[in-house]
């Protein structure tokens, strides 16, 4: 069974992300909705009042955290969206 994950996301005023769930540890919250909208920004449904989700599949959802262990493992450092 393939059980879908959403995953929710709060941004400020600005548009920094405030709070997102599902995040792996030593990533920001930046950092981790940048990595969710490079590789599944077409399951992003935006919210009013500075919300929104992504639909993902659990699969999905631990491919993209475990592409977070190997990168700090590797002492790599992944920033969040940029232009």
């Amino acid at each position: 069974m393939n059980e879908e994950v959403v995953i929710h996301v709060r941004f400020a005023n600005d548009g920094a992300v405030q709070e997102i769930g599902e995040r792996p540890p030593g990533l920001t919250a930046q950092a981790w909705f940048g990595r969710l909208w490079k590789t599944a920004g077409d399951k992003f449904q935006a919210f009013a009042g500075g919300r929104g989700i992504f639909r993902l599949s659990r699969g999905e959802m631990e491919e993209l955290q475990d592409h977070g262990k190997e990168s700090a493992s590797e002492g790599a450092v992944e920033k969040g969206v940029e232009g």
